[in-house]
């Protein structure tokens, strides 16, 4: 018995020795963490996006607009 209250012992002695060492055992310094940032996007990205939406469908209307106006007799 006197050989398992010895391992205890030290294994109580480790514990605070290894919580007084080490910075991460002792826990927050009680500082709150910093706030996330304001989102910077004020909605540009998403007009651009729907611009380009918009021309890349205008883009595809005017080829298909043009070419149905194409003959494919003249070969």
């Amino acid at each position: 018995m006197g050989m398992r209250s010895g391992k205890l012992m030290f294994g109580f002695v480790l514990v605070f020795v290894l919580s007084i060492i080490l910075p991460a055992v002792q826990g927050q310094d009680g500082s709150a963490p910093a706030p996330a940032p304001a989102p910077t996007s004020d909605g540009t990205t998403i007009d651009q996006g729907i611009a380009c939406v918009l021309m890349l469908l205008a883009l595809a209307v005017t080829y298909l607009v043009h070419a149905a106006d194409v003959p494919f007799n003249n070969f």
